[in-house]
């Protein structure tokens, strides 16, 4: 099968090619792609060798919505024709054969996977919008750290970093009547956070943040949720915690090691949760039902809204740094 993706090589270069993907398996689907949604964070990360999950080159992406257009023999439970959210595509290659790593190939105008995994493919609840289901792994990602932690209604949560993850961390802990602060150095990213329940926002860039946080919560935090995977952002992020409080490893550090100040910790007798991935299919079942319900405005957290042609354009611009650019959502097709 021949579709188009975005490509990324080693010399972090943007282009859209043409690629093969293989015909479905009998325990898998073909999915016509309707939208994607851009992880800057992760996906960058990527791009940058900051982690790896496979040689270049790369097709980064793993969030989108699509339309069944071919199901395998073994599959009974989709159809035709069905609206689904996915993850990315099993495998793809390039027309002279050089093979693309997936990681996880969501950003292409097809995919062919298994539905029937754990990062695989599920129908589209009733009302769920195709556009903004497309970004389903960030909220997912916030609720699954928040489930973990557990913070408990009037409970004081900092969140550090306002990224879409941050954004996710913000919204669940809205819904469970948290005090929220949110705390980043875009202005943009925190006006978003208002907006999707922050109850005060701290300008890192403008403000001492310690100080701030102590006047609103004077023996710290119940919860901090470090957010920004930066690592020299954990001792400052870790320090807004009360004694006893909890701390939270939000962000993805990448695979080099990371420290943190043992004393200042151990002193508190702090608790720490390390949430990783998106908590699987209860959790994006819950981002994507709450969309539709209209329960989680995630529309607040989108900045851009491209067309699949503008996409290495886009991405040369969030490469170079761009803090205009916080959500973007990739138009493939009708």
């Amino acid at each position: 099968m021949k579709a188009m993706a975005l490509i990324t090589d080693e010399a972090q270069r943007f282009s859209l090619e043409e690629v093969v993907l293989p015909e479905p398996a009998p325990d898998q689907i073909a999915v016509r792609t309707l939208w994607t949604g851009v992880s800057i964070g992760t996906e960058f990360a990527l791009i940058r060798n900051k982690i790896s999950w496979g040689p270049y080159p790369l097709c980064v992406g793993y969030q989108g919505t699509g339309i069944v257009e071919a199901v395998g023999a073994d599959i009974r439970d989709i159809a035709v024709g069905d609206l689904v959210y996915f993850r990315g595509n099993d495998a793809m290659q390039l027309t002279d054969g050089t093979p693309v790593s997936c990681v996880q190939g969501a950003h292409c105008s097809h995919a062919v996977l298994r539905p029937h995994t754990t990062h695989g493919a599920a129908h589209l609840p009733p009302g769920a919008p195709v556009d903004l289901s497309a970004m389903f792994v960030m909220p997912a990602v916030g609720l699954f750290g928040v489930d973990m932690a557990n913070p408990r209604m009037g409970a004081t949560v900092v969140v550090y970093g306002a990224g879409l993850i941050g954004q996710g961390v913000i919204a669940a802990c809205a819904h469970r009547g948290c005090v929220i602060i949110a705390v980043d150095v875009n202005p943009r990213a925190l006006e978003i956070a208002r907006k999707m329940g922050a109850d005060y926002v701290i300008n890192a860039a403008e403000a001492n943040v310690t100080a701030e946080v102590r006047r609103l919560a004077p023996d710290g935090a119940d919860y901090v949720f470090e957010c920004t995977g930066l690592p020299q952002c954990i001792d400052p992020a870790m320090s807004l915690c009360r004694p006893d409080g909890t701390f939270v490893w939000q962000g993805n550090y990448g695979a080099a090691p990371v420290t943190f100040d043992f004393m200042a910790a151990h002193g508190r007798r702090l608790r720490m949760f390390f949430p990783c991935d998106d908590g699987l299919q209860p959790c994006r079942r819950a981002v994507v039902k709450n969309m539709a319900m209209g329960t989680l405005h995630w529309e607040h957290t989108i900045t851009h809204r491209i067309e699949w042609t503008e996409a290495p354009a886009m991405y040369e611009r969030i490469n170079r740094g761009d803090h205009e650019v916080i959500g973007v959502l990739i138009h493939w097709s009708d």
